[in-house]
């Protein structure tokens, strides 16, 4: 019995702490967005821009496992299927912008807001999807390992957004940052259909 009441504790911690980074999802990129778009807007910087539509798909991510969280377990498959699909949607975006960018030849005004931003996303983003998997394995959630791989690829995103943004500042390098994304959508792509049939990962073991 004791044992019992001991492991409802431990998963009762185990969600409360979910439900805590999942409102800090939201919170922060929802921040993110608003300054991401609003400043790619001024800067003309389409690879902004998008970076601010994956961080609004991204706060829908954590809306769909806050849910998932208070519903309970019943409601995991299809957490995990909205997970996969918001996944799909940000490859599809993603894909569509950097090819639009190419054929354009767009070539968007130096943003040092935007490389703050993204200097400062690729520190938070890895630290918020390690706390992700960590509770994850404690629920035994695919779920939320889905909604942790989403935040990896927010991580990557804010990467290859640095990348592209400092390499356009300082040598006019436009199509940089453009390249680097479509280089990750099938990356993208690939979580989400596994996230869709179901197939995650806890550390290096797949479920």
């Amino acid at each position: 019995m004791n044992t019992e009441i001991l492991k409802n504790s431990i998963h009762a911690v185990s969600v409360r702490r979910g439900r805590t980074l999942e409102y800090f999802t939201i919170g922060w990129n929802s921040l993110e967005a608003v300054v991401a778009i609003t400043f790619g807007i001024l800067a003309g910087s389409v690879a902004l821009i998008g970076f601010g539509i994956d961080s609004i798909i991204e706060s829908s991510s954590g809306v769909i496992l806050l849910w998932r969280l208070t519903a309970g377990e019943e409601r995991e498959q299809l957490a995990l299927r909205l997970v996969g699909i918001s996944l799909l949607v940000l490859a599809s975006y993603v894909a569509f912008d950097a090819v639009k960018s190419l054929i354009a030849q767009e070539r968007p005004d130096e943003s040092y807001v935007g490389i703050v931003l993204a200097a400062v996303s690729l520190i938070i983003m890895p630290l918020l999807a390690r706390e992700k998997r960590k509770v994850a394995a404690k629920l035994n959630s695919h779920a939320l390992q889905a909604d942790s791989r989403q935040t990896d690829i927010c991580a990557y995103l804010s990467a290859i957004l640095l990348g592209g943004l400092l390499l356009n500042a300082l040598f006019g390098w436009w199509w940089a940052d453009p390249t680097a994304a479509l280089v990750m959508t099938p990356i993208i792509a690939k979580e989400g259909v596994e996230a869709l049939q179901g197939k995650t990962c806890y550390s290096n073991e797949c479920h």
